[in-house]
């Protein structure tokens, strides 16, 4: 029996989301936690599992929010530092008339980045089930070192490798850089989830499922989620490929956070029935309830601490 089901190594980081306009007529920002691959893990946790993160933070008040947070929810924090140099990484997020999401970064550096290969636990990637990553883990070198030795590790001791690219344009030197790590990460995982936008960008191919064929042929990966925001998602898995239509909510509010718990919740069912022999309605299923739990953080603001049970997330389902 493994102590974790789940471990991610990434950035944890505090989402100033718009909550309104001030009297004064300026924008109001709510200091929310979050971070995907954390967001990740707190899905999981909602789900029953127990989960672990690998990460840094600034000695400073958003760094023992967000500890304090992780600690609130039962994610293990034995893998968090705490950086008395550099502060916590922050992230504000705008969104546009039709909904877009922009993302100014405050991070040059931030604490996330500043995590070394010799601080990844490997006592808590040998206790887990699986190792779950992004790439805002890639972007520069110190902590992109770290990722490749916990991934090494991972695989060294048998783990399941999830991935999720989470493109963010502004934190990369060049994109050609970004596809660089991309590529590296993708020889590495079992279980991928990349979005539409994303599989056009990694390969030049504006027909999804060409593109995933692409991936497929050179990277041999079992299972590939696709999310299609409103649309809802994709799964390919040998030779199926399976198709499940979005829940659209009347009170989205916010999309931030909604493809991590699309992702947390395929993993929870990668988790339960395995890989090895996949059926559709296992794909149906998972789909149908991963886009339900989705739409269901739209209508709520900072995902990390609000990730829905799973009765609620059926009774959605069942409707």
């Amino acid at each position: 029996m493994k102590k974790y089901d789940v471990v991610a190594l990434g950035e944890l980081l505090i989402d100033f989301i718009n909550n309104g306009i001030s009297a004064q007529g300026n924008p109001l920002f709510e200091a929310n936690p979050g971070g995907a691959v954390c967001n990740v893990l707190a899905m999981l946790n909602k789900l029953g599992h127990k989960t672990a993160f690998i990460g840094k933070v600034g000695e400073d008040i958003f760094g023992h929010q967000l500890k304090k947070v992780l600690d609130e929810i039962d994610i293990d924090t034995a893998g968090l530092l705490m950086d008395k140099e550099v502060r916590t990484t922050l992230a504000f997020v705008a969104n546009d008339e039709t909904g877009e999401r922009s993302f100014s970064f405050y991070r040059n550096p931030g604490a996330d980045m500043m995590l070394r290969a010799d601080e990844v636990s490997e006592e808590a990637i040998r206790s887990a089930r699986m190792f779950h990553f992004g790439t805002l883990s890639m972007t520069h070198e110190l902590v992109r070192e770290a990722t490749k030795r916990a991934l090494d590790m991972a695989k060294e001791n048998g783990l399941l490798i999830s991935f999720d690219p989470n493109l963010r344009e502004s934190l990369w030197d060049t994109l050609e850089n970004a596809k660089t790590q991309v590529d590296y990460g993708l020889h590495y995982c079992d279980v991928l989830k990349i979005s539409d936008n994303e599989i056009q960008w990694f390969t030049g191919e504006e027909d999804f499922d060409k593109g995933i064929k692409i991936l497929q042929d050179k990277y041999h990966v079992p299972l590939i989620l696709l999310s299609m925001g409103k649309e809802g998602s994709r799964a390919y898995y040998k030779d199926l490929r399976v198709e499940v239509p979005g829940f659209i909510q009347e009170k989205t509010i916010e999309t931030t956070g909604a493809g991590d718990t699309f992702f947390g919740s395929c993993l929870h069912f990668v988790l339960e029935k395995g890989l090895e022999d996949l059926k559709e309605s296992d794909l149906k299923e998972m789909l149908k309830f991963a886009n339900a739990a989705a739409s269901i953080i739209t209508t709520r603001k900072g995902a990390l601490k609000v990730m829905p049970a799973e009765e609620e997330v059926r009774s959605l389902t069942e409707k």
